[in-house]
């Protein structure tokens, strides 16, 4: 199967999740044919947490971050691809991309991750 580079990224609301409220993170974002959908669930100038459904056969662009990135599959089975590196995910399994690595997350079946940025640099110096 050809991975096709997503052409369709469908943001969600950029609205948080409701703070003191429970819902079901498998739930709170659909899988639409032919797309990547992006959710946020909280953002913060010292990082941000978004959940993600890839359709089967799309693809993110290679990028670089400059902060390290968790992953985890919460339904499905991910590759991800740090410097040229693949990594096949399933269920309940995640991985860190490291800071200024190239990736490229892809679906050779349909998915959605947790992707949670932890921004540095706001760390405590100590004097």
């Amino acid at each position: 199967m050809k991975t096709r580079l997503a052409s369709k990224i469908k943001p969600m609301e950029y609205l948080e999740q409701e703070k003191s409220k429970t819902f079901i993170i498998l739930e709170i974002i659909e899988y639409i044919p032919n797309a990547v959908v992006i959710k946020t669930i909280i953002k913060k100038t010292t990082g941000n947490v978004t959940v993600s459904s890839f359709d089967s056969g799309e693809a993110l662009a290679e990028r670089t971050s400059p902060f390290d990135t968790f992953i985890q599959v919460i339904d499905g089975k991910a590759e991800v691809v740090i410097d040229g590196r693949s990594n096949v995910l399933d269920t309940g399994a995640a991985i860190i991309i490291p800071a200024h690595s190239s990736n490229i997350i892809k679906a050779t079946t349909r998915f959605k991750i947790i992707s949670t940025v932890i921004k540095s640099g706001y760390e405590e110096v100590s004097i």
